[in-house]
């Protein structure tokens, strides 16, 4: 979130400057006098232990790679409530904290990665999809299929899904696997809905993004505004879920087998 990205930044050079600042004006004369009176501040202390490390968080944090917790079901079969997951964050570039602005182009993203970003009519929070359409491309989503610049999208039913989630009215829902070029993966389907149907044109400088749970995401398919995720509110590659656990101290779930899968 903002809040929390601005507050990092804020205490980091903050510290920095009390820590700096200290040691270029007022630590020398400490010195030269001598004396108890003269020791190092309280608040010169703190900061001189605290700046390291809020500094390599920083860095770590915007640069490398972050964490973050799947709120919903949007992106299921695939990741599940109470996955917490990590994102690259120089796949795309590197980028500055709270403005998102990128300084240095390294790649774009490629059809299929999953994808956390700031929707255009969100842009306090991050959500999680799955990048479908690139810049240029023509999408069409009618009866739960996709077609891609006027290649069908090939599909092999599984079954019926019966992992973690039913409760969550996927009860009946139709397990496939998505054939997409380059990165198959698995999709749910609704049996008797069909949400979202219709045709896109991808504009240059936007992505077309979609959920793994096709009936029950809110995705580029739904949004108003605009149904594209502009580059520029990109903030990362999700790769890695290292924990699963739902509720405070994992009550009532907690789930090894998910520590340490790649997301495909």
């Amino acid at each position: 979130m903002v809040w929390f990205e601005t507050i990092l930044v804020v205490l980091t050079l903050l510290s920095g400057a009390i820590w700096l600042g200290d040691k270029l004006f007022f630590a020398r004369r400490r010195a030269a006098r001598g004396g108890l009176l003269d020791e190092e501040p309280v608040l010169v202390d703190y900061s001189r232990a605290f700046f390291p490390v809020l500094a390599i968080v920083l860095v770590l944090r915007s640069f490398v790679a972050e964490p973050y917790k799947i709120p919903s079901s949007s992106m299921m079969p695939n990741l599940l409530i109470g996955d917490f997951i990590l994102v690259n964050k120089f796949a795309y570039g590197l980028r500055l904290p709270i403005n998102n602005h990128k300084f240095v182009p390294i790649g774009e993203p490629a059809r299929g990665d999953v994808v956390v970003f700031k929707p255009p009519h969100d842009p306090q929070n991050n959500w999680i999809k799955r990048v479908i359409g690139l810049p240029g491309d023509r999408i069409v989503f009618q009866g739960n299929e996709l077609t891609i610049n006027g290649q069908k999208i090939q599909y092999q039913t599984l079954g019926t899904y019966t992992g973690r989630g039913v409760a969550f009215g996927l009860d009946s829902a139709s397990l496939l696997e998505e054939q997409l070029p380059g990165r198959p993966h698995q999709v749910l389907e609704g049996l008797e809905r069909h949400v979202g149907q219709g045709e896109w044109q991808v504009p240059p400088g936007h992505y077309f993004v979609m959920g793994d749970n096709r009936d029950n995401s809110e995705d580029g398919r739904l949004w108003t505004q605009t149904h594209f995720l502009p580059e520029e509110n990109l903030r990362g590659k999700a790769f890695l879920i290292w924990l699963n656990c739902e509720g405070w101290f994992c009550k009532g779930s907690f789930e090894p087998s998910r520590i340490g899968n790649r997301i495909r």
